[in-house]
């Protein structure tokens, strides 16, 4: 993962990151990236409940209760801490 992180982390613009997204993605993998994104910023905000999240995206319970056990899994904190930096930025 260490080369992964090194290529996203070598991406300057908006630009460089869609192209690379398209090329190491197919379609239906950047649509399911982007739609747990937008759960785990809806769950984040606490103003929904799961099953209304689903509805209002149209998803899969089950994608969003994975989402939920992820976002809760304090082991690695990734989706806080990435929510929290785009927050604030």
């Amino acid at each position: 993962m260490a080369n992964l992180y090194q290529a996203f982390a070598s991406i300057k613009t908006e630009k460089e990151f869609n192209n690379f997204l398209r090329d190491i993605c197919t379609p239906d993998e950047i649509k399911a990236l982007n739609n747990r994104w937008k759960i785990a910023q809806l769950l984040f905000e606490k103003k929904l409940s799961q099953s209304e999240i689903a509805e209002k995206l149209n998803t899969g319970l089950a994608t969003v209760s994975r989402v939920a056990r992820s976002l809760n899994d304090k082991s690695t904190g990734g989706y806080h801490r990435v929510i929290s930096n785009t927050n604030h930025a």
